[in-house]
């Protein structure tokens, strides 16, 4: 699957799903680490098909890079059925990605809302 990108107007459309992981990628086209990190995301796209991909040029959307708090990038985001799981600053290595996913996709999410009403 390719990257979807994101923007102010489909932003909550894309990631509020009940179900489902999508992963931001927040970045801009004159971020080295976001540029050498792209490869490695688009390549996870691909491979992760019943994933969401999404990136937020945070140039072109400073709504959204405010909204989130996003002070540094690439910061890559974990929604889980419409949850923020999720966000670090920092490009990650392809295994780290990887990582993530499985972790993303392992969580009880029916324990991660109930915490989550609680806070």
């Amino acid at each position: 699957m390719a990257t979807v990108e994101l923007t102010k107007d489909n932003f909550d459309e894309v990631t509020s799903k009940p179900e489902g992981i999508t992963l931001v990628d927040f970045w801009a086209s004159w971020c080295g680490p976001c540029i050498r990190f792209a490869p490695t995301y688009e390549s996870a796209s691909e491979k992760h098909a019943d994933i969401t991909f999404g990136k937020v040029d945070t140039e072109a959307q400073p709504e959204l890079q405010a909204r989130y708090g996003i002070m540094s990038i690439p910061t890559i985001m974990a929604i889980r059925d419409g949850v923020i799981v999720y966000a670090q600053p920092g490009a990650l290595p392809a295994s780290a990605l990887e990582s993530l996913i499985t972790q993303v996709r392992a969580l009880d999410m029916e324990k991660v809302k109930a915490a989550a009403a609680k806070a």
